[in-house]
């Protein structure tokens, strides 16, 4: 076994067949793991998609976004039985070691390359520990060691008026200008709420944005987002809900199915955070509230998320 950081692999293996992955961050919470990956190719990167979801007993599912892999697993061991074109690639441990996560990526030939030698130069990796190089037919392993994160999803809504603003692209820019401090800024999800709603400005829609973050991090982050809001809204009425972790309780997203498809009221939304143990903050005002817990229940199921329901 060789332990290498990334610059000691960029060092090692500068070959022509050799691709850095971009990025690659790890969320833990309990027994359960989302590793986020940001490959070098894009569309070309399905192939290896396929091969993790169909071969890894320990991915619960995984889908891609661009050139972004989103896998859901759960600790544990499930050694891969890999067979060329069939069983290529995939993941058959993952363990929780103090503040780092230890996954072990296997593959053939050019998957086997992606296992260590690719993706272990990519931002966010710690080190790697290479059981086996791989290239060519043979078989490679490898560790990628990556520090412990937690997943925070903040909702926001209210931020516009009638003649001003936009939600979506405030809370984009809020994403950015926290990203450029430091945070890890992962997503940018718009949920379609009531549309005959007449507290409405015009769309009628709330923004989930969702972070990967050291656990030391989570209050900095929730204050800081509060401040820049207070600094940018043009809403009286400006709020946020925040959830933590991997999970989206059924009443939540039962919540923002209702929220979307009829009227919903402020005491509603506070009965259901504070069941949920969910935070809701008035940033300027409370009405924000409703749409910003509504956010939080649809942010992994985009499709649902930007649904029209019209009672009309």
């Amino acid at each position: 076994m060789e332990i290498l950081k990334p610059d000691q692999l960029k060092e090692k293996f500068n070959d022509p067949w050799i691709a850095p992955y971009q990025k690659v961050l790890t969320m833990v919470d309990g027994d359960k793991v989302e590793i986020v990956e940001f490959h070098p190719c894009i569309s070309g990167s399905h192939w290896l998609l396929y091969q993790y979801k169909n071969n890894s007993d320990l991915i619960d599912s995984a889908y891609r976004d661009g050139n972004k892999h989103v896998y859901s697993c759960h600790i544990g061991c499930a050694p891969l039985d890999l067979k060329a074109s069939f069983n290529a690639a995939g993941i058959d441990e993952i363990i929780v070691d103090g503040d780092e996560v230890k996954v072990t990526h296997a593959g053939l030939a050019g998957a086997g390359v992606g296992a260590g030698m690719c993706r272990g130069m990519g931002e966010g990796v710690k080190y790697i520990e290479l059981l086996e190089e791989g290239g060519g037919s043979k078989v490679g392993r490898a560790r990628v060691v990556t520090p412990k994160l937690e997943k925070v999803v903040i909702g926001v809504d209210d931020t516009d008026i009638k003649d001003a603003g936009a939600t979506w692209t405030m809370a984009h820019n809020l994403g950015v200008e926290l990203k450029n401090e430091g945070f890890e800024y992962l997503d940018h999800i718009i949920v379609q709420l009531y549309p005959h709603n007449p507290h409405k400005t015009q769309n009628c829609v709330s923004i989930a944005l969702t972070f990967a973050v050291p656990e030391d991090k989570k209050e900095e982050l929730i204050k800081r987002t509060v401040e820049i809001l207070k600094r940018d809204t043009l809403s009286d009425k400006t709020a946020i809900a925040v959830l933590e972790g991997l999970e989206i309780p059924e009443k939540l997203r039962q919540y923002s199915i209702a929220t979307k498809s009829g009227m919903m009221d402020i005491e509603t939304a506070e009965a259901t955070a504070k069941e949920l143990g969910i935070d809701l903050i008035a940033v300027t005002g409370d009405q924000g509230k409703v749409g910003a817990l509504a956010a939080l229940g649809l942010y992994n199921d985009v499709e649902e998320a930007v649904k029209v329901y019209d009672k009309s």
